[in-house]
């Protein structure tokens, strides 16, 4: 018997299914560790479509973090992954992630 529910569109995760293990966007907003990566893969994936959590704060403060990181280092995002530009944001960034966003970069570079 089918399950006649409409169902959301599941995104495919091209980072957070390896670095944390989530399987689903759902699981993603339950993964402590998960949601915290989670601008990176907005960052990287300009597939995933948002618009079923965008209401969520975390899911908002993961986008405009993103929007920063590809804002100050779009010349490095664009030149290592073929995506759609994210917003102009020029709001502060944290220094300290930069291992954290090369490590990442690399990763989807290299595996996908």
């Amino acid at each position: 018997m089918k399950n006649s529910e409409p169902s959301v569109p599941m995104p495919t995760l091209k980072l957070l299914t390896a670095y944390t293990g989530a399987l689903s966007f759902e699981e993603v907003l339950q993964i402590p560790r998960a949601a915290r990566l989670l601008w990176l893969e907005i960052l990287v994936n300009d597939q995933l479509d948002l618009s079923s959590w965008q209401h969520q704060p975390v899911v908002q403060e993961a986008f405009t973090k993103a929007c920063r990181w590809y804002t100050t280092y779009r010349s490095v995002v664009t030149a290592i992954l073929s995506r759609t530009p994210l917003p102009h944001d020029p709001g502060p960034i944290d220094g300290r992630e930069s291992r954290t966003f090369a490590e990442a970069l690399r990763f989807v570079a290299t595996h996908h």
